[in-house]
């Protein structure tokens, strides 16, 4: 199974893909969206809109999985990322992906252990997850979280699926 990870950002979007096979995660591909700040907002969207529809091209992802969007202190900023989460989530059921959402907390739970971890310890626990010779920038790094939180969503899912038919026969 190949999982598409998204870390949503108006001005940088992170995106990750991993395979998951066996149990065993491998690292894909990572990288960034940038929009240019003088654009207008429409044709910043279209730019998420049209790499995530590039991504979903040149990797065929089975499912994806996308952060939700946090209250900011700064409503303005909250709005864009919303509308930038709203071309991004547009562009993946436009690839007919299922997509999972899960928080910042969850995500660092899941990767991590602990839900208030630093964009550093992220990075380094994606690089040790994932086996890479370098650490991915902060913003790839959540998106492979993202995938890796998605994967290890997926597979105790799966076992608690094959258990439910044992539980009902007590």
């Amino acid at each position: 199974m190949i999982i598409l990870g998204i870390d949503p950002g108006i001005v940088t979007t992170g995106f990750g893909v991993i395979r998951r096979a066996h149990g065993t995660l491998t690292y894909l591909a990572s990288g960034t969206i940038c929009s240019d700040s003088g654009d207008g907002l429409p044709t910043r969207l279209r730019t998420l809109f049209d790499g995530v529809a590039h991504i979903t091209q040149t990797y065929t992802p089975d499912c994806a999985a996308i952060e939700k969007v946090f209250v900011n202190v700064n409503p303005q900023s909250t709005l864009l990322l919303g509308q930038a989460r709203g071309a991004l989530i547009c562009a993946l059921v436009n690839a007919n992906l299922p997509v999972a959402e899960y928080t910042a907390l969850q995500l660092k739970q899941a990767v991590v252990g602990y839900g208030r971890a630093s964009k550093k310890q992220m990075q380094e626990m994606v690089g040790r997850l994932l086996n890479l010779k370098d650490e991915p920038n902060a913003d790839a790094a959540d998106a492979l979280g993202m995938a890796i939180c998605h994967a290890h969503s997926l597979h105790a899912l799966t076992t608690l699926t094959g258990l439910a038919p044992q539980l009902v026969k007590r």
